[in-house]
Parts: C-alpha cells; structure tokens; sequence
C-alpha cells in the first residue's frame, strides 16, 4: 500500500476536526446576525455563511496537508522559496523605492492619503523592530511612545508657537527618555512578564492623557495642531502670500498639501531605515543581536546589558516618537482613542509577520496589512475575518515571517574585507 493512501484517512480526520472547530466558531459570530427591530434586536439566523466557513476551513486543511504529502519532486520547498525571496529582496526594495519616490506624480488623492497611513505603519514597524526583531524585547507598549511624541508635538506647538521642524527632534527625545524609563524597571524581566510590564506601561500613558484634562484636553483631546512648512512657505488651500502657490505662481490645491506631507513621512520612515541598517552593524547592533539570541551569552562575553536594553527602548521609542509628531500634524486633531493597545498590536504583528529584524519584510507586511484591510473597507461585515483569516493562514505556511531569512550584521558589508584574509591564511 502506498504512502498517500496510509496516510489519508489521517488527513481527513485532521481536516474534520479542523472544520468542527470552524463550527464552534463560527456558528454564533457569523452565524447569527443582529438587526433592530420594533421594539429589541433581532436575530437572524445566517446557516449559509457558517457552512461556507466551515467548508473553506475543510477543503483549505484538506488541500494543504494533500500538498505537503504529494509536493512534486522538483518543486522547492517553503525554505527554499522564502531563501530565494530573501535575495531576491535587493532588486524589489529598488523598485518599491522608485514607486513610493514616483507616487504624487501620477496617483489620486485617495491613494496619497493611503500611502501616508502605510509609510506611517512602515515608520512605526522599523521602529518596533529595533526593539522586538533586533534586541529581542517583546514590547506591547510601543503605542505610549506614539502617543508621547503627538502630545508633545501638540503642546509645543501651540504653547510655546515652535514650528513642526522644531518640535520634531524635541518630540523625538521626549519620547526616548520615556523609553529610559520604561527600561529601567524592566532590566530583569523577560518573555511574558515584560510583555506584561509594557502592555500596562502602554495603558498608564493612555490613561493619564485621558484624565490630565488641564494639559492634554483629555477625551477632547487637542485641535488646532499647526501644519509643516516648506522653509516657510504653507500649503493653504486658498493660497494667498506666503503660501506655496503664491511663491511658485501656481494655481493653489487640497492636493499639494497631501503631497507634502507624504514626502515628510516618507523621508521620516527612510531616514528610520537608514539608521536602523547603520546601527546594525555598529558594536551596539551586534550587541542587541548577540542579547536577543542569549542573555546570559552576553552578560558572559563583557556586554553591558543594562546599556544595551536601554539603548534600544530609547531607539525605538525615539522614532515613534517621530512618527507621532508627523501623525498630529498630518491630523492637526488628536485625542485619547487615537492611541489604544490596538495600535502596539497592529504594528506588533506587522513585525512578526513581515519578518523580525528584516527591514523589507516589514515594509511589505505593513503594505499587505494596512493596505489590504483598506482596500476590504467596503465589506465593512466581513473584513476584519478576511484579515484574521489571512493572518492565520500567514502564521501557519510562514512561522518566522515572510521574509525570515537574511544576511547576519557580522557579515554585512564586510565580507570582501574578512573574506581575503581568511583565503590567505588557509592557503599558508
């Protein structure tokens, strides 16, 4: 007997007990639908949807395990594949560059507005990624970060009348000393209890800008947030002296403004990946590389984890930092809901599915995510389970991401230097 059909029966039970828990699932969430009635909801009983779920559910297990049994001898593994997605990395980054770069010049304003929101997403996900990918601290706060770089932003702006160029780096430093601080109470933990540590340091911020009513407006929140200038010259859509359109003699546009400020995220969320791949192959890079993998490896090899955990928190905290002035002055509104735990959990998963410490990885994650669930927006019913479904899916056929293999930060620009030398001394 065959080894497919030993092994079928195995299969089918492994895809019916698969759709029997899509049944318990799915038989009361999109089985039954709420509507208003007279007098008190309404049920209506859906069966049609729940046998759809189940059934995908079934035949999807079915097909992937069918596949894993009777993969052709010369179709390449997952690994492989993903290895070669890996390298083929250094031609799409150039050519996701030249789009993003190109875009104002011949899209919409919708897709300018879409493209600020992911480059935000990209921004925060490089970020996030020093610490979780790269230092290997699970951080379910990083929303706080956010949030104190947008306040900050905001109260500098209208207190003291700073411009956006001003207050950038300030909200920026802000932001990493609250990352000092979250970092200091944090030394001796790890896994879940830092993850728990942090998720709370993230509520505590919320809830202070929620209830400091006298200085951050609480569930008002704070309006009136000036916009950037571009060395002086606004983007008023009226025009008018001083404006962008007056200086140039051009007819005035909503559209130049939204222009404007995808340039500013853009070159925020470059400027965050340049320091990121810089700082990787820097001694403290390889030291939060070196304390991601062993902790105790790395206090024995002389390194200082204390410096080395802080120094990461303040890092990321800084560019989220960044990331939530350019957010309150693309808004010009900010308030309390704006910065729920929701927030870490989307960019926290854009790290883990893009690849932890891959740059591109995150950057496509945050396209996939972000754009994908905007792109849904009009199945408003069925969106968020089409995007739980494909992130199910991501986690089962790609584990460490879609981007999990790439090239260490010891070898990094250094290979044509070290690798002479090696071939010189083995040839003696």
């Amino acid at each position: 007997m065959s080894r497919g059909a030993t092994a079928l029966p195995a299969i089918l039970r492994d895809a019916g007990l698969s759709a029997l828990v899509a049944f318990g699932l799915f038989a009361v969430m999109i089985g039954l639908k709420t509507d208003a009635g007279p007098t008190s909801l309404v049920l209506t009983p859906r069966p049609w949807a729940v046998v759809l779920a189940v059934a995908a559910v079934f035949f999807g297990r079915l097909a992937m395990l069918l596949w894993r049994l009777w993969r052709p001898a010369g179709v390449p593994a997952p690994r492989r594949i993903t290895a070669g997605f890996a390298r083929a990395g250094r031609y799409i980054a150039p050519v996701v560059l030249a789009v993003a770069l190109t875009l104002p010049l011949y899209a919409g304003r919708y897709w300018l507005d879409l493209g600020i929101l992911v480059l935000t997403y990209v921004m925060l996900g490089w970020g996030l990624n020093i610490v979780v990918g790269l230092a290997g601290l699970l951080d379910l706060g990083y929303v706080a970060f956010y949030a104190v770089g947008a306040y900050s932003y905001a109260l500098l702006a209208q207190d003291l009348g700073l411009g956006f160029w001003t207050c950038l780096p300030l909200a920026g430093i802000l932001a990493a000393c609250w990352g000092v601080m979250l970092g200091f109470p944090v030394l001796r933990l790890r896994g879940d209890y830092l993850a728990i540590v942090t998720l709370a340091f993230g509520e505590i911020i919320r809830v202070v800008i929620l209830n400091w009513t006298t200085l951050t407006g609480g569930p008002n929140g704070i309006s009136g947030i000036p916009r950037p200038t571009l060395f002086g010259l606004t983007f008023s859509a009226g025009g008018g002296p001083g404006s962008f359109a007056d200086f140039f003699g051009i007819e005035p546009n909503l559209t130049q403004r939204v222009a404007f400020l995808y340039y500013v995220i853009l070159g925020l969320a470059l400027l965050t990946n340049w320091v990121s791949l810089r700082l990787r192959r820097l001694p403290l890079g390889r030291a939060w590389e070196a304390l991601r993998e062993d902790e105790i490896a790395c206090r024995s090899l002389g390194i200082n984890v204390t410096i080395t955990k802080l120094t990461a928190f303040a890092m990321g905290a800084m560019f989220g930092g960044f990331a939530g002035a350019f957010f309150a002055t693309r808004q010009a509104f900010i308030s309390p809901e704006s910065f729920t735990f929701i927030e870490s959990a989307m960019v926290l998963a854009i790290v883990v599915l893009g690849g932890l410490g891959s740059q591109l990885g995150v950057a496509m994650a945050a396209l996939i995510m972000i754009g994908g669930s905007e792109m849904f927006r009009e199945l408003a019913e069925y969106r968020m389970l089409i995007f739980g479904l494909a992130l199910v899916m991501m986690m089962v056929l790609r584990p460490r991401g879609l981007v999990s293999g790439r090239t260490p930060s010891v070898s990094l620009g250094e290979r044509h230097e070290i690798a002479p030398d090696l071939v010189a001394q083995g040839r003696g």
